[in-house]
């Protein structure tokens, strides 16, 4: 009976999702925008919560390669290496114009690699200092894509890289609408479905992860590193992992938002990018995949409907008080009701293993009844129930 209401659950909310794009867009394509931004946000808190939710490991620098596969696809997708080197131009004078298919292992691959030579100097850091050391790294790339415009030009510094391809692939080109017998599918709308169909690949490839023998060395490193290690588990290679894990769907993300885009530039990948990242894990529930996917919806949506509000309270007060102002104050006030309300998060993950005290109590030694066809706890002495097991004579 529960499964069979699960699967109906599970086709209602897909038929939702696969319907929801056709109804906004009849409301304009803004409210589309929203939404693809919001699955991009989505992939972005998924790769950040094997990090922070399933190893433990505070990356305050996640930005970092979300820039990575954005530059990768940005130089990959537009005619800049070829205005640029003139040796490259000679090898493909069409243009680079990279596929869908080899864009996305591309990035995955870049970005992993990355995320690894990141967690290669901070294995034996914790807490606050590996937060300090990823934000410095976060910083440096953004540093770097700011100043790679001489001696030669990368990146094009801060004017970052325009005219990017939008995604095409067996024929079908994103950045045209979609016609079909009358009925206009619009691009956002295609980047919609394709954004979705990641974000649900995203969600069983974390499932899986969390599940597996290496989602339970994380969890286990997250809990307590150094029994972890007395327990035979890797840190070392589970720590590079998560972080190659963690970057690769962050990287995949980047792409995906440099070809929505058709620009990218520094100023997309500031530190409070990052901050933002964190927040909607932690905000939804760090290590619990629906409370991550609820915080970074709402998140991400949460600015744009708020300027259907700060625009009339800045009429109200004559423009006296900038519009973009109430907005970041209205997202920092319900940020904070949340935390005081449901410190952990929105939709927290079930406790494992940390209630386990069973129904009832002994009423001499305060110690826990015995379970059904248990005579006897195991950690009390035979034949002695007041006098609970110990070291001491």
């Amino acid at each position: 009976m529960k499964n069979s209401k699960n699967i109906v659950v599970f086709l209602l909310a897909a038929v939702g999702l696969l319907v929801l794009p056709l109804l906004l867009q009849s409301q304009g394509n803004a409210w589309v925008r929203i939404a693809d931004i919001a699955l991009l946000y989505v992939m972005l808190a998924l790769g950040l919560n094997i990090v922070v939710g399933y190893a433990g490991l505070l990356d305050l620098g996640y930005v970092a390669f979300f820039a990575i596969g954005a530059y990768l696809y940005a130089l990959l997708g537009s005619p800049h290496l070829t205005d640029t080197f003139p040796a490259v131009k000679a090898m493909f004078p069409n243009g680079l114009h990279s596929s869908l298919l080899l864009v996305i292992p591309a990035a995955l691959g870049l970005a992993a690699l990355f995320g690894a030579l990141l967690g290669a100097p901070t294995l034996k850091l914790r807490g606050d200092y590996l937060a300090i050391v990823t934000l410095g790294f976060g910083e440096i790339i953004r540093v770097f894509l700011n100043n790679l415009d001489h001696p030669i030009n990368l990146t094009n510094g801060p004017k970052g890289i325009t005219a990017i391809d939008p995604v095409h692939f067996w024929g079908l080109n994103l950045g045209k609408p979609l016609k079909f017998d009358g009925f206009t599918i619009s691009s956002v709308t295609l980047y919609y479905y394709l954004f979705l169909a990641l974000v649900i690949f995203t969600i069983i490839i974390s499932h899986r992860l969390q599940v597996s023998r290496i989602g339970r060395a994380w969890m286990a490193i997250r809990e307590d590193e150094i029994a972890a290690k007395a327990m035979g588990i890797n840190t070392r290679n589970m720590k590079l992992l998560a972080f190659a894990m963690g970057a690769s769907f962050g990287g995949v993300s980047g792409a995906m938002f440099a070809s929505f885009q058709g620009f990218v530039s520094p100023e997309s990948f500031s530190l409070m990018e990052s901050v933002m990242i964190v927040a909607m894990v932690v905000l939804g529930g760090i290590g619990h995949l629906p409370g991550v996917i609820l915080g970074a919806v709402l998140l991400a949506a949460l600015p744009e409907v708020l300027r259907y509000v700060a625009g009339p309270l800045q009429a109200m007060t004559d423009g006296r008080l900038d519009a973009s102002i109430l907005r970041q104050l209205f997202i920092a006030l319900a940020m904070i009701i949340i935390m005081l309300v449901r410190p952990r998060g929105l939709w927290p993950s079930p406790e494992h293993g940390k209630s386990l005290a069973r129904k009832g109590t002994a009423p001499a030694s305060g110690m826990p009844a015995a379970a059904p066809g248990i005579e006897v706890p195991a950690d009390e002495v035979p034949g002695d129930a007041s006098r609970p097991m110990s070291i001491n004579p």
